[in-house]
């Protein structure tokens, strides 16, 4: 763990004094000899698998210097990129594990009806067969990873001044990862995730949301199920809807197909199957030039493609739906070969269109 860890004390006087300190300017001649050296560097790793993206890290990071980076910017790329490959390197053993995060308030206390329901979320998400994300601390966090149990259990942690003290449940569990940044621990919980459960919560919590909302709304981020829960008979996210109907949807900030992105429940058996049947028959997805694949378990009727081929119609850009074979940039993925695809040239604009389309796979018999 030492090796994302920091002085956290010291972290913002050292930045504000080497943000307005003059950058060492070298002329290029004065980096032949480091370019010469990382050109023979590159060319050897060239010759490995994965080396020429490696190679093309080294020459960026070289460019720090001739672009004039001060040493305070060049921290940051470099702490965070520390953070990455290490978040990457602890979760590559699970890679073939469904994983849910779930995203809360730090402050409820185990006495409440939604640390309860997070706690229940956690365990039966276990019992499927998940692991589960939070960011480590207490309140809903806590109850999470108390549902689950610290075997199947992950804990993001960011260093705060406060509140964020590592739950009992993950601390010193070898998945338990610290950030230093909260952008590169909202990308790890994003890109780790097949899903994403929100219970009440404050800012913290409202910003993960909207997150991942935007996200997937965007396109940024693959499909995945979005569920808002809280207790039974709570008022928090039907009062949340209230506001994003009055302001959002009614203002024309976003369009009626967005709603769709996400579930409002106050019970735990329905976030459940939200989230499992979402997998029931879409497995991924990948883009391919203009295409995108969806790849599937069972494989669409006749009927069932004539259907989609005039009920979507409106988010392909031409042609038609079609099933194939697996296509030639899904090479590096042989253990997906015997999946279904349905091919068609998505808009990239309406994503909740496509996923009533996701919806509408999984419905089929």
């Amino acid at each position: 763990m030492k090796e994302v860890e920091t002085a956290a004390g010291d972290e913002n006087v050292e930045q504000s004094q080497e943000t307005i300190s003059a950058p060492t300017v070298l002329s290029r001649s004065e980096l032949d000899g480091v370019h010469h050296t990382a050109n023979k560097l590159i060319e050897e790793l060239s010759r490995v698998p994965d080396g020429d993206l490696v190679g093309e890290i080294v020459a960026n990071a070289l460019k720090l210097l001739r672009d004039q980076t001060n040493r305070g910017d060049i921290k940051l790329i470099n702490k965070s990129y520390k953070e990455l490959r290490y978040a990457l390197k602890i979760f590559a053993p699970y890679r073939d594990t469904r994983k849910v995060s779930i995203f809360g308030s730090a402050r409820t206390p185990d006495t409440h009806a939604d640390y309860q329901a997070a706690a229940e979320f956690g365990r039966q998400m276990a019992k499927q067969g998940w692991m589960v994300i939070t960011g480590a601390g207490g309140g809903i966090m806590a109850a999470g990873h108390g549902g689950a149990g610290a075997d199947p259990s992950f804990g993001l942690a960011i260093r705060l001044p406060f509140e964020q003290a590592t739950n009992v449940h993950i601390a010193n569990d070898p998945k338990l990862i610290n950030f230093k940044y909260f952008f590169t621990r909202k990308l790890m919980f994003v890109r780790s995730s097949h899903a994403i459960v929100v219970c009440p919560g404050g800012f913290g919590t409202m910003d993960e949301a909207f997150e991942a909302l935007t996200l997937i709304q965007t396109g940024k981020a693959v499909p995945m199920p979005i569920v808002l829960l809280n207790y039974e008979g709570s008022k928090f996210w039907s009062a949340w809807q209230k506001y994003v109907d009055d302001h959002l949807l009614k203002g024309g900030l976003i369009g009626p197909h967005d709603l769709t992105l996400y579930k409002i429940t106050d019970k735990v058996e329905e976030a459940v199957h939200e989230v499992t049947h979402f997998y029931s028959n879409y497995h991924s997805v990948r883009y391919a030039r203009e295409d995108i694949v969806l790849r599937l378990q069972r494989k669409p009727s006749d009927a069932a493609m004539a259907e989609i081929n005039e009920k979507f119609k409106d988010i392909k850009v031409k042609g038609e739906f079609r099933l194939t074979a697996p296509l030639s940039v899904e090479r590096d993925e042989p253990a997906l070969a015997e999946l279904h695809r349905l091919v068609f040239t998505f808009n990239r604009r309406d994503h909740g269109r496509l996923r009533m389309l996701i919806n509408y796979l999984n419905d089929l018999p």
